[in-house]
């Protein structure tokens, strides 16, 4: 649908959001993916999941603007579908955009509905910030594709049913060629997943092998040895997934964590404080802006560019400013909690987490050069492998 939504039926839905919303949400079950799964089934029931996809594709068949009036309400209720920002901003538009109508209908609605969860497998031990350099392969056996390799820091893996794979197809063409898209099982044989433990004592990330496993033709996502081009597109989404979490409005969550902190550790008092309270307040309240741009963008039916690298790159560097003023002011409480207090235990989780924010999507470096390259217009980088045979190159651990 296309149809603009009348001031009227924007305040029906919006009632109608906040009254399920008000129903259905839980503070602290952010993180739980059961909560989420559970949570994300109702919204389907309710004719509120996937709100812009059709129908026939498990979607509510609405439009761009009731997705901006969902989020904007949303936003005054505790997230509950956090861990499916990779399942539903990144995995499901790229299944929208490049899968054939008969992958649409197979795999969207139990996407849609969290009945299935779904995870991004771009990253190699040898293919981090630079994942043309992938060397995971997939070679063509009839009416299967075998696929051999490794993938690493997969967040959710171990929860998901599904994910989509970049792997080799073509080593005779650049490194930028030759790659193939594909949506794998991730319980058929030969796929084994190990969780990592991290610094917050959680397992989000994993390592996956894959050692002969078959994948059906039908399940190739997109073009055979044009997966750059769609990957490409998968990052992107990525970047404005990550860069607009909570993009329905101007909101600053990490300035009111820290003025609470401020205020009950006595150092609100502290003018020097203040003024680092008030750079937060700026920072967030600029990136809601820009994000909500970017969602602008999409809701005018453009797809994400290279801008979504914008938010994407000022997350992260609200996150090390975070980290600073969190330091000053909680001090012990701002790495390590003691007990149940849900409080500190919240400080010191998104503390803990925020290091990740210049790697994960691509780090500050890559944000950065593509801001350069795409959005500015600079000269790139001399690139001396551009014409060169993948399985010439060394590079990764390709030696």
């Amino acid at each position: 649908m296309s149809t603009a939504l009348s001031t009227t039926d924007a305040e029906a839905f919006a009632d109608q959001v906040r009254t399920f919303l008000a129903a259905n949400t839980t503070a602290g079950k952010g993180r739980n993916i059961d909560a989420a799964r559970d949570f994300q089934g109702r919204l389907a029931d309710a004719g509120l999941a996937g709100i812009p996809y059709p129908s026939e594709y498990g979607g509510a068949g609405l439009t761009l603007e009731h997705e901006k009036v969902f989020r904007q309400v949303a936003q005054e209720f505790p997230m509950m579908t956090g861990e499916l920002v990779i399942s539903h901003g990144m995995c499901l538009p790229v299944l929208n955009e490049f899968g054939t109508d008969e992958q649409k209908r197979k795999y969207m609605p139990d996407n849609i509905a969290a009945r299935t969860i779904w995870c991004q497998m771009f990253s190699e031990p040898g293919a981090g910030s630079d994942v043309a350099s992938l060397q995971m392969r997939a070679e063509r056996d009839g009416d299967e594709w075998i696929l051999n390799g490794q993938k690493v820091w997969t967040t959710l893996a171990h929860v998901s049913d599904y994910g989509i794979v970049i792997a080799r197809t073509d080593p005779d063409q650049p490194k930028h060629a030759g790659i193939s898209m594909f949506i794998v099982d991730l319980r058929a044989d030969g796929v084994e997943i190990r969780p990592i433990h991290q610094i917050d004592g959680g397992s989000h990330f994993n390592e996956v092998f894959f050692t002969d496993v078959r994948v059906p033709a039908a399940d190739l996502l997109g073009e055979m040895n044009n997966g750059w081009r769609q990957a490409t597109a998968m990052l992107m989404y990525e970047r404005v997934a990550i860069g607009s979490i909570g993009a329905g409005k101007v909101a600053q969550p990490m300035y009111d964590m820290l003025v609470k902190w401020a205020r009950q550790s006595g150092a609100i008092d502290d003018a020097v404080v203040r003024d680092e309270l008030m750079q937060m307040y700026i920072m967030e309240s600029t990136k809601s802006m820009v994000a909500m741009r970017s969602r602008a963008e999409m809701k005018a039916g453009k797809a994400p560019g290279p801008g979504g690298s914008l938010g994407k790159l000022y997350s992260s560097i609200i996150a090390r400013r975070f980290r600073e003023i969190a330091q000053n002011i909680a001090g012990p409480a701002s790495v390590a909690w003691e007990g149940t207090d849900s409080a500190e235990e919240l400080l010191s989780s998104t503390m803990l987490n925020s290091l990740q924010a210049g790697i994960a999507g691509g780090t500050d470096e890559i944000q950065r050069n593509i801001i350069g390259d795409r959005v500015l217009g600079l000269p790139r980088d001399i690139s001396v492998d551009r014409d060169v045979a993948f399985k010439d190159l060394r590079v990764g651990t390709q030696r």
